[in-house]
């Protein structure tokens, strides 16, 4: 396992990275699957594993933080202020965006146990928090389509320093691949 350096992020941040990017992939799989089909059986198969897999994100999103701040001094700097900035706009909406979603839930009255941990139990038939349903069919969506943009620009991003090459070229610090000249 290798650490964290100024050159090149180590083993576990390099798992939480790709590890997160693939649950956010299959986030967006889901809920676009689930708007795809007509079947009531396979809608509501795909936006419960959303559900499950949101609260992954959010273990996974305070996990990666608290490694990060562990191991800031030890961790490739920023290119630049816009980079740092983006990140943390990554960090700020991979936060908010499940507890939001998780903030609805409970509103709803529904039971919530991701992968069978027992999270909140339900509220009795017919019982909501309307103020919670309603920030949450407000803001969850739309700010997953904020995330879907960053991601985006993040992704070309590294692909546009990869092809400047010299010194901002960020894509070996996360992957396999030797910097380019």
């Amino acid at each position: 396992m290798t650490p964290d350096t100024p050159a090149r992020y180590g083993t576990v941040s390099r798992w939480l990275h790709w590890g997160m990017a693939l649950c956010v992939l299959w986030m967006f799989g889901t809920i676009l699957g689930a708007e795809l089909t007509d079947d009531r059986a396979t809608q509501a198969l795909l936006r419960n594993g959303h559900k499950h897999m949101g609260s992954l994100i959010w273990v996974l999103v305070l996990l990666r933080a608290a490694w990060a701040l562990a191991h800031a001094r030890q961790r490739p700097p920023s290119v630049s202020l816009p980079a740092k900035l983006g990140h943390w706009a990554l960090y700020a909406l991979l936060f908010a965006i499940p507890g939001i979603g998780l903030l609805r839930q409970y509103g709803s009255g529904r039971a919530f146990s991701p992968l069978g941990l027992p999270v909140f139990p339900g509220f009795a038939q017919g019982e909501k928090i309307d103020w919670m349903v309603r920030l949450g069919g407000l803001l969850h969506g739309e700010l997953a389509w904020v995330l879907a943009a960053l991601v985006a620009g993040h992704v070309a991003m590294a692909f546009w320093h990869r092809r400047r090459g010299g010194p901002d070229d960020v894509l070996p610090r996360m992957m396999n691949v030797a910097p380019k000249r």
